[in-house]
């Protein structure tokens, strides 16, 4: 069974089109997660879910001063990983049953993943952001503002939107708070929200 959501399958043409270095600067999401990694604490840890091969966008984290970690459930991603940030730890696993190195972060970066998850598991997903985030801590993940379902235009594969109304509520039940919702070039629709600090 591919735990990859369909993205092992198509790693190669997926790392030629986003994967390469010399591409990252200008790649999209790029300057939306540069302005979100400032809002952080400089040397704070942040975990990439769904890093794919760390270009364009963990590598941000890393170039912004933050503790980067990574985790893909595709093999051949986590590889080109490993190469291309060699110094930042990566876990080849389904962010669902990996432990995330058991420990807490400061913050959760989750861009293109939510919508190739089940309605069950997005759920899920939500509670794991709230579970390994510090009180106070921050998350930023992508998906579509209203509710829909469509295919991946990589995989073939079904994507669902929960909508920003059931995203909101679910993040609020967890103890997280929608901050900021907007969307970059590509139209991708971001989610900023931010754990409740323990009072």
């Amino acid at each position: 069974m591919d735990q990859s959501n369909g993205y092992e399958g198509i790693a190669r043409e997926f790392l030629r089109y986003r994967g390469d270095g010399a591409k990252r600067a200008d790649g999209i999401g790029v300057e939306e997660v540069r302005r979100w990694a400032r809002k952080l604490r400089r040397g704070g840890s942040v975990i990439d879910v769904g890093c794919g091969s760390g270009f364009p966008l963990t590598v941000v984290l890393v170039e912004e001063g933050l503790e980067a970690f990574g985790v893909d459930a595709a093999p051949s991603m986590v590889a080109a990983f490993r190469e291309n940030l060699p110094e930042t730890p990566v876990l080849c696993a389904p962010v669902l049953e990996s432990a995330l190195f058991g420990r807490k972060f400061d913050g959760v970066l989750s861009i293109g993943l939510m919508f190739l998850l089940t309605v069950e598991e997005q759920e899920r997903l939500i509670g794991r952001f709230a579970e390994i985030l510090e009180p106070g801590g921050s998350v930023l993940f992508t998906a579509p503002a209203r509710a829909c379902v469509w295919r991946d235009a990589m995989t073939g594969l079904e994507s669902v939107s929960l909508g920003g109304e059931r995203y909101r509520e679910l993040l609020g039940d967890a103890g997280v708070v929608v901050l900021d919702e907007y969307e970059d070039a590509g139209e991708n629709h971001y989610f900023e929200a931010r754990r409740r600090a323990v009072k």
